[in-house]
């Protein structure tokens, strides 16, 4: 009688198959900050009412793109 090992499915390549994941993961990274980067190239472009306009001022602009919402003093401005 024969027996059959109980091999758990794999790719054919999973070495290009990780690879391929991996830069994807960076891709996608390096995409998240660049639009990061245009945020608050943008928003330093604002003056100050236009900032205060929107309920963040300048010296907040890099946590409120990064998303600093936990920081409670970012919605008070002076």
């Amino acid at each position: 009688m024969a027996t059959m090992s109980q091999s758990s499915a794999q790719p054919a390549f999973p070495n290009l198959l990780g690879f391929a994941r991996r830069m994807g993961v960076w891709t996608h990274a390096v995409f998240d900050y660049l639009e990061r980067r245009a945020a608050i190239k943008t928003l330093r472009e604002l003056d100050d009412r236009a900032l205060r306009d929107i309920g963040i001022s300048r010296c907040h602009i890099e946590a409120a793109v990064l998303g600093g919402t936990a920081n409670p003093e970012m919605g008070r401005l002076r």
